[in-house]
This record gives C-alpha cells, sequence and structure tokens, in this order.
C-alpha cells in the first residue's frame, strides 16, 4: 500500500489524527466514543473512500491483484465496520444470489474480484478509477451515527464518468473511528 493510501486511511483509523486528503487538512475524531460525528467527519471519510478506491485501481495497475488485494484489504479492515457486526452493503454491480456483502470476504470479493466463491464478481475498484467526487443530497447526523444520500461520480484513466446513488450509514466506534456500516449503491433509474 502506498503512503499515500497509508495517510488516507490514517483518518479512520486515528482518533486524534490529522488526515490529509487531497492536499489539504481535516481534523479528524475526537476522543473515543465521546465526540459526536460532525459533517467534516463524514466528508473526510468520504473523500477518504474515494481515494482508496482510485488506490486499489492503481495499485492494480503497477503490481498486480496481489498488490489490489492489500491495498483493499487494509481499506475494508479501516473503513467499514466488519469488526461490528454485518455491514449493510449492497454494491452497484451485484445480482442474485450474492446481491448483498455483508462480510469483509464479500465486500473484498467485490472490489478486487478473483474469488471462486464470488464467481460474478471481476473487480469494481480495478477499472482504473483516476478520481471520484461526491455530491450529496443530504447528511443526517445524530450523536455517534450519519448517514449520507447523493451521488458519487468515479472518472476512469480514459476520461469516462460513471455517476452512482450512493447512501452511506456510519458510526464511531469504541477507539473513536468513523466506520462505514451501510453502503448502498446503484446506478440512477434511467425510464
Amino acid at each position: 500500500m502506498s503512503a499515500y493510501t497509508k495517510s488516507a486511511l490514517s483518518f479512520l483509523r486515528k482518533p486524534l489524527a490529522i488526515a490529509v486528503l487531497a492536499g489539504t487538512a481535516t481534523a479528524a475524531c475526537a476522543a473515543p466514543g465521546t465526540a459526536p460525528v460532525t459533517e467534516a467527519d463524514v466528508l473526510a471519510a468520504q473523500q477518504a473512500w474515494g481515494n482508496a478506491l482510485v488506490q486499489i485501481s492503481k495499485d492494480f495497475e503497477q503490481g498486480g491483484i496481489d498488490q489490489a488485494r492489500t491495498t483493499a484489504q487494509s481499506v475494508i479492515d479501516a473503513a467499514y465496520g466488519y469488526n461490528l457486526g454485518p455491514v449493510l452493503f449492497k454494491p452497484t454491480l451485484t445480482s442474485v444470489p450474492q446481491t448483498f456483502r455483508t462480510t469483509a470476504e464479500g465486500a473484498l470479493a467485490y472490489f478486487v474480484g478473483h474469488d471462486d466463491d464470488f464467481p460474478n464478481d471481476s473487480g469494481f475498484a480495478l477499472k482504473g478509477w483516476r478520481s471520484v467526487e461526491v455530491d450529496n443530497a443530504a447528511l443526517f447526523i445524530d450523536g455517534n451515527t450519519a448517514m449520507s444520500m447523493g451521488n458519487v461520480s468515479i472518472t476512469d484513466k480514459d476520461g469516462n464518468v460513471t455517476t452512482v446513488d450512493k447512501t452511506w450509514g456510519y458510526t464511531r466506534d469504541s477507539e473513536g473511528a468513523l466506520r462505514i456500516v451501510l453502503h448502498h449503491s446503484s446506478l440512477p433509474y434511467q425510464p
């Protein structure tokens, strides 16, 4: 994993850290389990997720599936709340019978594919992504939890943009890290 990815993911792991995301400093979480989630926390977590998605893609191009898998596993461990219980994860491009990815293994397979237990997964994070923009329609914050809903636009190395509807739910764990516990993504409805 690159130093940049480690820096981006440090926001999610270290309660009193300053995370450097996209060249700007953002104050991270306060004391473990005590500080309520803020809008800045959510925006920084979204930016870190986008930066990590791009890094997985670049690591795949530069070091192959093993490097991409290592980075993706680090992202899942740092960003998602699988250590707290099942995560309510419905990725964009999944189908029956493996639509929902409530385990870390299912999430890893979605992001990087190459898993015989998930034969339909080609690796969403391996598609040459270069940038991610989040446009929140709304945020709901209540104490140690937050939810966001909006569009995420992801640009690949050829300049093609894919926009998805995305809902994230977050909770602060006992160490003060903000964890994704809900992640629903779908393609916008086209009548």
